[in-house]
């Protein structure tokens, strides 16, 4: 069985990942920095069978971190990045840095140790994008360098050009994956999710805020899903080159989303609409729809990401009513 390194293994997607390729079989390393990660979400791996799991603390752009976590890999699924709308906003030096540097750190790194990557982008990188769905090979419109928000989906983009050109100019074999609206337990809302926000909220009796009108259109995939296609491209030769979305095609408006959200709370919190200039610096744009076409995923590994999204709100909401639990019974035992 293959020996992987997840950039990013501590985090929301990269933890669930981590599970899945360790319950499989495989050797599993992991580095994170812990900015946005936690321990705890690999506490699966790191109790059973340590020799199959490794944790490295650290940056991706730290050189001797990221070789000593990387030595004897087959591939490295790179998903270490800064994350959520929010930060990109408040911190666009930091979000941006670390993506352009960490990338190709990682490429650099995959090329010396002679392995794959296969790099998670986001959907971002389509910017103000008319054409719906978005396909793959879609001219990218991103918005004004005025603006920070946009300063993330560039960044991604580069990253995808660098990966390209790695492949082209040293072989490296590469798989680059946009994902869209990824979500489930684990998923901190302290950095602009909707999800976890929206379920924080609701659970503690305080008014949903949706930004905007709530008329803009999501679409949310199951962490699930989105882990069952990265397995799948990960072992499909005819993956590694291609660019692919990965995501659910079913869209919601935010504000249909709170209900949702109330409903599988069984809350009676209110819903409150807060204008963008509340919440983000003045000038931040949105965007009104985002609808991946996953018709490249399906053809290269016969899966659709198709779970309904009342029963992962269900998961999430139990998960997230456990952690409170479990927090309360802590807060009591030292009181």
């Amino acid at each position: 069985m293959a020996t992987i390194l997840v950039t990013g293994g501590a985090g929301f997607i990269g933890s669930h990942l981590v599970d899945r390729l360790w319950r499989d079989g495989a050797t599993v390393r992991v580095l994170d920095d812990l900015s946005s990660g936690l321990l705890e979400n690999l506490s699966g791996p790191r109790e059973f069978e340590r020799e199959r799991f490794r944790f490295t603390l650290g940056s991706v752009t730290d050189r001797d971190a990221l070789d000593e976590a990387a030595a004897g890999c087959d591939w490295i699924f790179h998903l270490a990045a800064v994350v959520g709308v929010r930060r990109v906003v408040e911190e666009p030096v930091e979000a941006q840095r670390n993506l352009l540097h960490g990338t190709e750190a990682v490429l650099e790194c995959a090329r010396r140790n002679g392995c794959g990557v296969l790099l998670a982008s986001s959907s971002e990188v389509y910017g103000k994008g008319l054409r719906i769905p978005f396909h793959e090979d879609d001219d990218l419109r991103l918005g004004s360098p005025a603006h920070a928000r946009w300063g993330y989906g560039a960044a991604k983009a580069m990253g995808e050009f660098l990966a390209k050109s790695y492949a082209d100019t040293y072989d490296v074999p590469v798989i680059v994956t946009r994902f869209f609206n990824t979500v489930g337990p684990r998923q901190n809302g302290r950095f602009g999710m909707v999800v976890p926000r929206f379920v924080r909220q609701a659970l503690g009796g305080a008014p949903i805020t949706v930004y905007g009108d709530g008329a803009q259109q999501r679409c949310f995939t199951d962490v699930r899903d989105t882990v069952e296609c990265l397995v799948r491209l990960w072992q499909c030769p005819e993956a590694i080159g291609e660019i692919v979305n990965i995501g659910n095609d079913r869209e919601i408006t935010i504000l249909d989303l709170a209900r949702r959200v109330l409903g599988a709370c069984d809350s009676d919190s209110e819903i409150r609409c807060v204008a963008y200039d509340q919440v983000f610096p003045a000038g931040f744009e949105d965007v009104r729809r985002r609808v991946p076409d996953v018709t490249r995923l399906e053809q290269l590994t016969g899966y659709r990401p198709a779970r309904d999204l009342d029963e992962t709100l269900g998961w999430i909401v139990a998960d997230a009513r456990a952690r409170l639990d479990r927090a309360a019974s802590v807060t009591g035992s030292r009181a």
